[in-house]
């Protein structure tokens, strides 16, 4: 399966709010559509198609609901996405305003003219790879931003936020992990000769899988694992320490 077919915002967005209510972390809101940072800032789509996708639907081709021409419909995305980075990346003048980027501003960074790029802006051509690419890097965006179809632009942002959420998440883990591993090594301080497993060798990976018990298996699992993995550097330290 192709990453543009399996590209799936609404099961994306679901896992991200699984992993917020389970992180304690539902004052957060990373799924917000509108305004700078939000979805639609981030992936090049109007609000009505981000929030028309998160609830499951599909958008339509073309201008006028029908069946589009697949390259006619290629050049009006990545010129509608053009005029999207310009009208949301603003420049701030000396004067402290924020305004937008020039044609010519624009065009240098992209190695063209001013007139070409007005011209394509206003056909609805859409430029070449090279001068996309170009076009794209300039507002600190790479090329897929331009050419993602609408459900694959949207997913390709949850992703990064369920990457970054996750890897949050991980860390808090550890660091409550820690905290339960240095409380087991007083209250085992007693038994320390007896041989027996300590309270962090069998409480720990116990206490990370009843916690994401009702975790969707592609989030839990690499977080149980993780713990699994710090719990057995412990036991190995402490058995050299022993010798």
């Amino acid at each position: 399966m192709s990453e543009r077919s399996a590209a799936d915002p609404v099961r994306t967005a679901g896992r991200i709010r699984s992993l917020l209510e389970r992180a304690g972390l539902e004052g957060e809101d990373p799924l917000r559509v509108e305004g700078e940072g939000g979805l639609s800032y981030a992936s090049g789509l109007p609000v009505e198609d981000v929030q028309a996708l998160l609830r499951g639907q599909r958008l339509p081709l073309g201008d006028g609901g029908g069946a589009a021409d697949p390259v006619e419909e290629r050049h009006r995305r990545v010129v509608a996405r053009i005029v999207f980075l310009r009208r949301t990346r603003l420049r701030t003048t000396s004067d402290g305003q924020r305004r937008a980027y020039s044609l010519a501003d624009i065009a240098a960074g992209a190695g063209t003219s001013a007139q070409w790029l007005d011209k394509m802006i206003k056909t609805g051509k859409a430029p070449n790879l090279d001068h996309a690419a170009g076009i794209a890097d300039f507002f600190g965006e790479s090329i897929e931003f331009l050419v993602a179809e609408p459900a694959e632009a949207l997913d390709r942002v949850l992703q990064r936020i369920h990457k970054d959420l996750l890897e949050r998440t991980v860390a808090r883990q550890e660091e409550h992990i820690e905290r339960l591993r240095n409380a087991d090594a007083l209250a085992s301080v007693g038994s320390a000769g007896s041989g027996a497993p300590t309270g962090s060798d069998l409480g720990i990976v116990g206490y990370a899988a009843r916690a994401f018990a009702d975790v969707p298996d592609d989030t839990a699992q690499p977080i149980i694992a993780l713990i699994e993995s710090i719990a057995r550097r412990s036991r190995e330290e402490r058995a050299r320490e022993s010798r």
